[in-house]
């Protein structure tokens, strides 16, 4: 791969992980609840699933799935049904302690395990349309048959693992960061209620989105 065709899919990952989505708000979200280093789980999550995805696309399975309109469909209602559920569940949550002391505020979100973080991470990334679409129809495009699939793969997924985990990693230090002025029972519930609304009103916007 050319430096030229490396720059130009640098800058198309980058436009598709910055802009806000599904995987930014819970970024955010986890941020706030557990801190930047423990959303480090949910980071990873996501980045799991859009390496199933890429590997997918590699095998030409992603691009079967695009064209067949009933699994797309039943992917993008199952991902937005659970972008819903989500929603439901932050709105429904109690206000985070974020006036304790930081060990106490610890131990309070103690039952949030990695394992938990990392698979709603998962589940958010593997069931957005658009990142299948990108990955069954733009990521083939710089994948050069005449060159040795293998090392393109890695350098490709690498790039897409870099850029993905230092933008989520911003979302959810920014996050963090926020969590420090939501002092008091007032502010964590509202915020909760904000996240709460963002994250159902993604799943209808899914939804209702056509390819």
């Amino acid at each position: 791969m050319s430096l030229h065709h490396w720059l130009i899919y640098v800058s198309v990952v980058l436009a598709v992980i910055v802009a806000p989505g599904p995987s930014a708000i819970l970024c955010v979200s986890h941020g706030v609840a557990h801190g930047a280093m423990r959303t480090l789980s949910t980071i990873v999550g996501g980045m799991s699933a859009s390496l199933t995805l890429m590997m997918l696309s590699a095998l030409g399975l992603g691009a079967v799935i695009a064209a067949s309109d009933t699994l797309f469909q039943v992917i993008k209602y199952l991902g937005a049904a659970y972008l819903v559920y989500l929603g439901v569940s932050t709105w429904r949550a109690p206000p985070q302690a974020f006036d304790l002391p930081a060990d106490a505020a610890a131990r309070s979100g103690a039952s949030a395990t990695g394992r938990g973080l990392f698979r709603k991470g998962f589940l958010v990334g593997i069931g957005n349309p658009k990142d299948l679409l990108f990955f069954s129809s733009l990521f083939p495009q710089f994948i050069d048959p005449g060159r040795p699939l293998v090392a393109q793969l890695l350098v490709l997924g690498a790039t897409w693992l870099v850029v993905d985990g230092t933008v989520m990693m911003a979302y959810a230090k920014g996050g963090a960061a926020l969590a420090k002025r939501l002092k008091g029972s007032r502010l964590g519930k509202a915020f909760n209620r904000i996240t709460g609304g963002a994250f159902v009103v993604a799943g209808g916007a899914l939804a209702v989105a056509n390819r």
